[in-house]
């Protein structure tokens, strides 16, 4: 019903003035309908109606005002956790591709603003694959991810673990001002640096193949040496000198490296510069007495005959102690002799150390005497509650069964008889090898079918039970089987999809813990320990063919293993777009050869 002062009005004016109520009414409804969507701020409803004698516009904005939808919207934003994760390889991609992103408020620095597949990197440095064929951009994967999270191009100066922030500095304006992030969880995912161990002359004169600007380098430095040694007025030492590519470290990098050389050299190069072609030579020095010693024995010897026949010299139990600009110098280990041969190009593939920015973070919790960060089985840096760390930056600090024994013990005790019978010790087992692997490796590499035969006695009879003394004998060499994971991107990746789905279900499994039993206090662990599980390694060595290391003791060698390789590491590309383009870098190569222009 309509005001009485209105009842004088014209009929006209009243019909009018009826339907701008129920207009106005109609933008109300509506307003409230869409207050609740994800426009968090302002909704306009704009209403345009063609009345007899005009328009009508009818205008509505909706407030956050409290208790109203987008108020309680934007208070469920503010309860969001703050996942701050530094860095973009293998560990950092994999958790952010599977972390549940509309739980968290993630944030992303990293100085690449891009994800590169490494164990390619070889291949970029003699152009069997261009770079950019390798490399994802970061902001490509947060978009396939529909959500909303952040990311800046910056590395991490500083970590303040006391303040719960992370210090930062663009690294492509120096003028930009450093700035801080604040966190909730610290994923740190660096990885890390070449290890150079202190010798003389390494930073300014080799060359490192840790990232993809260095393949990048070093695919112009072979460029450079060839061009050198044809340049006339060169005497055959110059020329010899320039020619000869020395590579230090004989793991999979550098005998990927030197594999990949000599298929560049061989099928490319000395077409192109015929007249030093019996001048290149390519040296492999490793300080351990075989290369590729992480591999099965099998493989390491049909590497070494396999470069012997290729004419890569392999020099092994030899130190280097000094590199110049012109020479490296190394030490014989077995005479104590010291040399030096001339170089044109120095890689340095002798493994991995710590960032600064970790060695400082090291010091503030109590880590400083380690060469690397540790973290307990469930990645969680030690003193530390939320901060996490992954891949090459840390490493696993395995807690020993005999910290734990008495413990144990007392556990499977129901009955606190002193004693353990083989079942209490069986109710305990589960847990046991959930919560320590090295028992289930210990195990297998003494070939005992059941973990009850552990507690049988010297002379390989079962016993009903054992005592305290009796338990901690039959445990104490399973600590033994304790070992470091490698620096690989198999192990990096795990550690990231592990951590993510912790993430995921972490009010779950705080609710309905899924771990083991907790020897050391009540109830069980939220979530299960971190499980490394090896699906095999690949070494390249040229020519077309291949070793691998597979699941099950399998080793596998020769051409068939090569094309298992392409298969695989095609595979693993981390979107089709990255897939597409090696495998087209391949066929290339097959068809045209490699490019060695200087670009």
């Amino acid at each position: 019903m309509l005001p009485q002062s209105l009842n004088t009005k014209d009929p006209v004016e009243i019909k009018q003035l009826r339907k701008m109520t129920i207009l106005s009414s109609f933008v109300r409804r509506a307003s409230g309908a869409f207050s609740g969507s994800s426009t968090y701020s302002r909704l306009l409803v704009l209403c345009t109606l063609s009345l007899s004698g005009g328009g009508l516009v009818a205008y509505s904005e909706s407030q956050s005002e409290p208790g109203s939808p987008a108020s309680e919207h934007g208070e469920k934003e503010r309860e969001k956790k703050r996942v701050v994760l530094l860095g973009t390889g293998w560990a950092g991609i994999s958790f952010l591709k599977d972390l549940d992103v509309s739980s968290y408020d993630v944030q992303v620095v990293s100085p690449q603003n891009y994800f590169a597949f490494t164990p390619l990197l070889p291949s970029v440095t003699c152009g069997t694959v261009e770079a950019r064929s390798i490399a994802e951009p970061v902001r490509n994967i947060i978009k396939k991810r529909n959500a909303e999270i952040q990311f800046w191009e910056a590395e991490a100066i500083k970590i303040d673990a006391a303040k719960n922030e992370v210090f930062c500095k663009s690294n492509i304006d120096k003028e930009t001002r450093d700035f801080s992030l604040e966190y909730d969880y610290l994923i740190i995912a660096v990885g890390a640096q070449v290890n150079t161990f202190g010798t003389p002359g390494v930073l300014e004169n080799c060359h490192f193949l840790k990232e993809l600007e260095d393949a990048q380098k070093i695919r112009r430095t072979v460029t450079d040496c060839f061009e050198k040694a044809v340049l006339p007025g060169l005497s055959e030492e110059e020329r010899k000198r320039n020619l000869h590519f020395v590579i230090v470290g004989g793991g999979p990098t550098g005998v990927e490296f030197a594999a990949e050389l000599h298929d560049y050299i061989q099928e490319d190069l000395i077409n192109l510069y015929p007249t030093v072609k019996d001048l290149v030579r390519i040296t492999l020095i490793q300080s351990g007495d075989h290369i590729l010693n992480s591999f099965d024995e099998r493989i390491s010897s049909f590497a070494e005959k396999k470069f012997q026949r290729d004419g890569i010299e392999v020099l092994t139990e030899c130190r280097v102690v000094n590199v110049s600009d012109k020479e490296i110098t190394m030490k014989i280990k077995s005479t104590g002799a010291v040399c030096s041969i001339p170089h044109g190009l120095v890689l340095w593939s002798t493994g991995v150390g710590t960032r600064p920015t970790i060695k400082d973070f090291m010091e503030q919790i109590g880590q400083g005497k380690r060469r690397v960060l540790a973290t307990n089985e469930w990645l969680r840096v030690k003193e530390c509650e939320n901060v996490y760390a992954l891949g090459d930056c840390a490493t696993i600090d395995q807690r020993k069964v005999m910290e734990d024994i008495s413990t144990i013990f007392a556990a499977a005790d129901k009955d606190n008889s002193g004693t353990l019978t083989v079942e209490e010790f069986q109710d305990v087992i589960d847990d046991i090898l959930i919560r320590y692997p090295q028992v289930e490796l210990y195990l297998k590499n003494k070939h005992l079918n059941d973990v009850t035969d552990l507690l049988k006695d010297p002379q390989g009879n079962p016993r009903r039970e054992v005592d305290i003394e009796g338990f901690k004998l039959a445990l104490s060499h399973v600590d033994t089987q304790m070992k470091s994971l490698p620096a690989t991107a198999q192990v990096a990746a795990q550690q990231g999809a592990y951590l993510a789905r912790n993430f995921n279900r972490r009010q779950q499994c705080k609710e309905h813990p899924e771990g083991p039993r907790r020897f050391r206090g009540l109830g069980r662990h939220h979530f299960r320990p971190f499980r490394y599980k090896h699906f095999g390694q690949f070494a390249p060595l040229g020519g077309e063919q291949a070793a691998a290391e597979l699941p099950g003791d399998w080793v596998s060698m020769g051409h068939s293993t090569q094309w298992l390789w392409y298969s695989v590491y095609a595979s693993k590309q981390v979107s089709w777009r990255t897939r597409v383009l090696v495998v087209s870098d391949w066929t290339r190569r097959f068809i045209f050869g490699r490019d060695s222009s200087r670009i």
